[in-house]
């Protein structure tokens, strides 16, 4: 089993809270925190542009995580939601 942190934004509490209950409703993931609103800076289609974000810190698997991205990307927000997995070493 290889453990995953994943990242992701959202642009408010009820999108952010909303998509933790369904990664984990789905098993996609183990645990999501729900974090306090952020300042994102950040380059799209060729401005800056600056928004508060809510950030997701996700607890997952590889094994899971083809699904975790499915459901994050046929239910975020955004046109590209932002994406990071890491690999949890310790």
């Amino acid at each position: 089993m290889e453990p995953l942190l994943v990242l992701t934004n959202l642009p408010d509490v009820a999108s952010a809270e909303k998509l933790a209950r369904a990664l984990i409703e789905s098993r996609a993931a183990a645990c999501v925190n729900v974090l306090a609103a952020c300042r994102s800076i950040y380059q799209w289609q060729g401005a800056v542009e600056t928004a508060t974000e809510i950030p997701l810190l996700i607890k997952t698997t590889a094994e899971n995580y083809p699904q975790l991205e499915a459901i994050v990307r046929t239910q975020h927000p955004y046109d590209v939601p932002e994406l990071i997995a890491i690999p949890i070493t310790h």
